[in-house]
């Protein structure tokens, strides 16, 4: 199954904006107990705009999750393109 994740803000009669992922859901773990259980894999590869998050209000957790995002969109994109290319994809990943 594809899902979208779509978090966001909006702000009533002016204008919104959410970040977009596509994820698909993947076996996981097993447990005697409870089954099994399932994760998301992101498969979108792109940037997630630096220029619009306020990365004060973001705990550990949160910029390590970009940090790995951006490096795996890098590691995984970097390989096709030229090097003008990479260099605008580092800046758009670099770490936070």
């Amino acid at each position: 199954m594809i899902i979208t994740n779509e978090p966001g803000v909006y702000r009533e009669g002016k204008h919104g904006i959410r970040t977009e992922n596509t994820m698909v859901v993947v076996k996981d773990t097993y447990s005697e107990e409870f089954g099994e259980f399932y994760k998301f894999d992101t498969i979108s590869l792109c940037p997630i705009d630096l220029e619009g998050l306020d990365i004060s209000l973001l705990n550990e957790e949160e910029k390590a999750w970009l940090n790995n995002y951006h490096k795996k969109v890098y590691d995984l994109l970097a390989p096709y393109l030229d090097e003008e290319e990479k260099e605008f994809l580092k800046n758009e990943t670099r770490e936070i």
